[in-house]
């Protein structure tokens, strides 16, 4: 587990948002919310049992690093639907703060993303979820 506790001293250290190790490869992001995460699946990297340090995982960002194949995770900030999807997928988990789910960026309400994904038990379905809650937001965002 010294790729994960790396992965956290990156992330904390050079204020990225999100942090993937995998063997000499390392990846980084300081964007928000699930963007890096759809990021990394849409160009198809490659960090299958790589080693994950994130600020923040909710259930969408959880069900993504199922669909990324992460072997161990550490969060900042974790909401207990997500913790709950990593441990019934089998990625190893270390955290800071457990919460019961993660507000949205205005703490006005609850994070659409998290809210989209919260009655879904599947990956895949979760990723659609996510993908057609993208394209609403950014609708709504850009008129």
């Amino acid at each position: 587990m010294e790729l994960l506790a790396k992965a956290k001293t990156i992330l904390e250290s050079e204020e990225y948002t999100c942090v993937a190790i995998k063997g000499e490869k390392t990846y980084t992001s300081r964007e928000r919310g699930v963007k890096p995460l759809l990021d990394w699946i849409e160009k198809g990297i490659d960090i299958k049992e790589g080693f994950v340090a994130d600020k923040v995982v909710g259930k969408a960002a959880a069900f993504l690093y199922v669909l990324l194949e992460v072997k161990a995770l550490y969060v900042g900030v974790i909401s207990k639907p997500a913790l709950e999807v990593c441990n019934r997928y089998g990625i190893k988990v270390e955290y800071g703060d457990l919460v019961e789910s993660i507000r949205n960026r205005d703490n006005t309400g609850f994070c659409p993303m998290e809210t989209a994904v919260m009655g879904i038990d599947t990956p895949k379905e979760a990723y659609e979820t996510i993908i057609s809650t993208r394209e609403q937001i950014s609708k709504k965002t850009n008129i």
